[in-house]
């Protein structure tokens, strides 16, 4: 059961202070002493933060305020297909208004130039989206293109490695994330304006693999294979690789942000010193807009280090729209795709220098920041809770990191002090071959992936329609995606194939709860 006044005046909401204080907590250490503590606490702070964070050792109940997945700001909306493009519940009057207008631009669907809308100017010109909502249809997951389901949330990165040591070093230094294809840039885009012919076209072949589970169970795991067609500017390089993204769920971005750079930090183990098999290493980021190296923590890499940057990117790499951020009017074209870099940009002087000048890029950060969890359904079930002690003690938590206290001085007080629970440490982590992409991006390489948040992903068929999991969607379901886990989840991997069939149905009621 949670407290009722985990709905406060949104004026007065500063977090879970006094849900911290309730718990009437006893002194802790924390788990990586060479670590800075967080500034942003008292000491009586960090003993009480460092409680309340600490893995739970008892399932026979659930845990205060496991419910409220993202605190105070936590959903309370039914879990239907709107379950997350809901605001967070703490904001303020005026911030709901700046969510709905958010929302709107979200959703807007931009156009080629010259058009006589001209604050919708600027579409691609190659493009792999019209609106930031075609790829996060209501927010949700996206999905591979099979059946009678489009491309549109799912694309091809394209990036081949660096050629000589001056190319190494600036990827070293994060001078750029990834060399792109020299003509078709960082994405295959296959979507073009009027007049304009696409890039080309995903194709995807799966071979299935069988694999046998404890309890005489057979499972198909699909294993893709990518490749390109109808190439319209010529071959790709020899060295590209194709490294398939649907695009995430939008919920909790903004406390995400919130959470302490050294609480995400303190889960690193870049060289297992602790000898458990699992070496996590925080991502760096350069700031687009401060050129800072910051840590990273959006994106399947890890290499966007705020939600605002995260948002400019898409502009820039899915639309096609230039931002004040990142002011490539053509977007991802290239310098040798001339046809495209010919063609009208859509900034308008009387609104500003890019095609998305502010307050677009703040108004779509700030609804994607304040996108609220869904409240978690049947914690208190036996099921779940059975289901609980299983995915803790199969080791999942040793990547999917269960909740955190997020920083007292957060940008909104919305997202300040709060006890929230996204299931992961936002490290990268090598996933082993069988998931393996070949392809660097920032400190990310082409073994390793961030450890993705499990909060909502139980209402995954209810809100986007389908069961797809992981970067590529291969997985057909929460089972698919375990047993893909290999390199570092290697141990947690074997250990639910290994379980009898109620024990995996446990885990996976589970995880249908989050």
């Amino acid at each position: 059961m949670f407290l009722r006044p985990l709905r406060p005046h949104p004026s007065a909401c500063t977090g879970l202070a006094f849900l911290v204080l309730a718990l009437g907590l006893a002194l802790s250490s924390s788990r990586a002493d060479d670590q800075p503590s967080r500034p942003d606490l008292t000491d009586k702070d960090r003993a009480r933060v460092a409680k309340v964070t600490a893995p739970t050792t008892a399932f026979d109940e659930a845990e205060a305020f496991e419910a409220m997945a993202g605190g105070a700001g936590t959903s309370r909306h039914s879990p239907n297909a709107d379950a997350f493009s809901q605001f967070s519940e703490n904001i303020t009057f005026a911030e709901e208004q700046d969510f709905k207008l958010g929302n709107a631009l979200f959703r807007k669907l931009w156009v080629s130039s010259p058009s006589s809308t001209q604050a919708s100017d600027g579409l691609g010109p190659l493009f792999n989206a019209r609106a930031c909502q075609s790829c996060h249809l209501k927010d949700g997951r996206g999905h591979p293109p099979e059946a009678d389901r489009d491309a549109t949330s799912m694309f091809l990165r394209l990036a081949r490695p660096a050629r000589t040591a001056e190319e190494q070093a600036r990827l070293d230094a994060l001078d750029i994330v990834s060399f792109p294809d020299p003509v078709y840039g960082a994405q295959l885009q296959d979507q073009a304006v009027p007049g304009l012919a696409a890039e080309g076209r995903m194709v995807i072949s799966y071979e299935e693999r069988r694999v046998v589970l404890a309890g005489g169970k057979t499972v198909s795991l699909r294993k893709p294979q990518y490749s390109v067609s109808d190439l319209a500017y010529g071959p790709l390089d020899p060295q590209t690789t194709l490294s398939p993204r649907i695009a995430n769920p939008m919920t909790g971005l903004g406390l995400i942000e919130a959470i302490a750079p050294q609480d995400i930090r303190s889960h690193a183990d870049p060289d297992d010193k602790d000898a458990d098999g699992i070496s996590g290493r925080a991502a760096r980021a350069r700031d687009h807009r401060t050129g800072e190296i910051v840590l990273g923590r959006f994106g399947w890499k890890a290499q966007n280090g705020s939600v605002r940057d995260q948002s400019a990117s898409a502009f820039a790499g899915d639309i096609g729209i230039s931002t004040p951020d990142t002011a490539r009017h053509w977007g991802d074209c290239t310098t040798l795709q001339t046809a495209c870099t010919s063609l009208p940009a859509g900034a308008q002087p009387r609104l500003g220098d890019t095609e998305a000048p502010d307050p677009v890029l703040a108004l779509v950060t700030f609804y994607a920041e304040n996108l609220a969890p869904p409240i978690r359904r049947d914690v208190s079930s036996p099921d779940v809770l059975r289901g609980k002690q299983l995915f803790y003690q199969s080791g999942c938590i040793a990547c999917h990191t269960p909740k955190y206290v997020t920083r007292r001085d957060a940008g909104n007080k919305a997202q300040a002090f709060q006890l929230i629970w996204p299931y992961s440490d936002f490290l990268l982590h090598d996933m082993g071959d069988g998931l393996a992409d070949g392809q660097r991006v920032g400190d990310a390489s082409g073994q390793e992936w961030r450890t993705p948040p499990l909060w909502g992903i139980g209402l995954t068929q209810t809100v986007s329609g389908h069961n797809f999991f992981l970067h590529d969607g291969r997985a057909r379901n929460l089972t698919e995606a375990i047993l893909w886990h290999g390199g570092e989840a290697q141990k947690a991997r074997d250990a639910f194939a290994a379980q009898a069939p109620d024990d995996r149905k446990a885990l996976i009621t589970f995880l249908e709860s989050l």
